[in-house]
């Protein structure tokens, strides 16, 4: 069961270390006491047909040994047949691309990404921080514009005795008060600060989109880059198969006295490479599963994401469209803009804070009617100081500054920015058409052109062994051109604010 999981090209399951280090370590060990026991012990110019014969049938043991931990690490997606005789290259990725499909279907089907985009607004962890935090800032602007607490007071006036209530009944001056007092700010000062709250409330709710838009961001390229490795995946995996028909064809010139040892050992050596890049991918796979369940809030132990194969989406945008939705939608300018409009009212209630507060209280004064009961009104003002009230202004007034800075600074990084990932986009564009009309055919037609000159022995190994690396760079950088193209995409719906098809 353990292979079946591992094959597919549409997804990698992490294995433990050992399993994963096993193959490789096996054949790293296994290869040079091969190729030193059967390989360098004969001289050059001694038993040269024997020599060949034994030296065939040690690489053919190190390929087996070699096409086992392919297989293992792969997972399958080559068949372990392809490399008990020479097959057709075509035959070879039809096999692999069957078994991978096969597996898929029993492991699971893709997950589309706006299913995981939904998913993640619902459940990350970051985006409903940063909700809980505005929907508290708006509880906020009903403290900061409401009236001082009032204060009720309860007073004794007693004659002859310090003990309470003495002397009440037996002194005409003993009398029970009850009184309230009310502070009440200059008119307008508590409007202003329940503005200056709602400023806040106003930037807190922006910033919600702020961390939405990055935390999307950020799950748009995980999933990019986990396609990336799928498919780059099946790239070797198609490779690996072409690099044993070059392996075969380098043995039989070999064996015929047409080739050398080297040649056979070239090819081996890049295979053992290929066991290395499957190696990376599992790691690779594994910290972008972990960062994907993170945002989605999934168990990490649970099911792998699987994701859809990546096709270049063409910008239909101009760059002058795009840079009027960086100022009209981007939300880092809305959050300084409310940031902004947030200092210019604090400065308004720094202005306001020189003005006078008042305050108001009333008593009423029992003698227990011995005499008239007394009532007594109270009016207060304060005068502030203009020493600390300066300074507040002052400090408000800078900040406005500061944030008007900040709104220019931020303006101008994003447009420079979509600007940059748009002339990316662009020029992503033309290459990939470059790569997928031009220079990938021609390398597979030059590849192939090459197998059958070298099996008629018209052209050298080399040039043979540089062909086919050209096949796998050239389709290992379409790949990653068109990872940066979709990187860059998400990039630009990140500033703009839109969403592109």
């Amino acid at each position: 069961m353990r292979l079946k999981k591992l094959v597919t090209n549409s997804t990698l399951h992490n294995a433990t270390e050992e399993e994963d280090r096993l193959p490789v370590v096996l054949i790293a060990y296994l290869l040079p006491l091969a190729l030193n026991r059967h390989g360098s012990r004969w001289p050059r110019n001694a038993h040269s047909n024997v020599r060949r014969r034994t030296v065939m049938k040690a690489g053919r043991g190190v390929s087996r040994l070699i096409a086992a931990g392919l297989a293992t690490i792969i997972g399958g997606g080559i068949s372990p047949s392809l490399f008990a005789a020479p097959q057709a290259a075509q035959q070879a990725v039809e096999q692999s691309v069957q078994v991978s499909e096969q597996m898929q279907h029993e492991v699971g089907v893709p997950t589309p990404l706006t299913a995981l985009v939904e998913e993640a607004e619902k459940n990350d962890p970051t985006i409903l921080a940063a909700e809980r935090a505005a929907r508290a800032a708006r509880f906020v602007a009903p403290q900061m514009s409401a009236l001082p607490d009032p204060q009720f007071t309860l007073q004794q006036f007693s004659v002859g005795s310090p003990r309470p209530f003495a002397g009440y009944t037996n002194s005409d001056f003993a009398y029970i008060g009850l009184g309230a007092s009310q502070q009440l700010p200059y008119p307008g000062k508590l409007k202003l600060r329940g503005e200056v709250a709602d400023r806040d409330a106003d930037a807190a709710r922006v910033h919600v989109d702020v961390v939405l838009q990055d935390e999307i961001e950020m799950l748009k390229t995980t999933y990019f880059h986990l396609a990336y490795l799928q498919q780059t995946l099946g790239t070797i995996q198609r490779n690996a198969a072409l690099l044993q028909q070059v392996e075969q064809q380098a043995e039989a010139h070999y064996s015929a006295g047409m080739g050398n040892q080297q040649d056979v050992l070239k090819a081996q050596l890049e295979r053992t490479k290929i066991l290395r890049e499957v190696s990376m991918h599992h790691q690779l796979v594994g910290e972008a599963q972990a960062e994907l369940k993170r945002i989605l809030r999934r168990p990490q132990d649970s099911a792998d994401i699987i994701a859809e194969p990546v096709a270049a989406t063409f910008l239909r945008y101009t760059a002058s469209e795009l840079l009027d939705k960086v100022r009209e939608q981007n939300p880092n300018i809305h959050e300084n803009k409310a940031m902004v409009q947030r200092n210019q009212t604090a400065v308004e209630l720094a202005q306001k804070e020189f003005l006078p507060d008042f305050g108001v209280s009333y008593m009423y004064e029992n003698t227990d009617r011995k005499f008239r009961d007394y009532y007594q009104l109270s009016f207060n003002v304060n005068f502030p100081r203009r020493k600390p009230r300066q300074a507040a202004l002052a400090q408000a007034q800078v900040n406005v500054e500061r944030a008007q800075e900040d709104l220019d600074t931020q303006l101008q990084a994003a447009l420079a920015e979509v600007q940059k990932q748009y002339v990316m986009v662009k020029t992503s564009e033309e290459q990939l058409l470059i790569y997928r009309d031009g220079l990938i055919p021609q390398a597979q037609a030059t590849i192939q052109a090459g197998l059958a000159s070298y099996q008629s022995n018209r052209e050298d190994f080399e040039t043979l062994f540089s062909s086919f690396m050209d096949v796998l760079s050239l389709n290992l950088e379409y790949q990653q051109t068109l990872l940066d193209h979709e990187t860059a995409l998400a990039h630009i719906e990140r500033l703009t604010g839109v969403t592109l098809p």
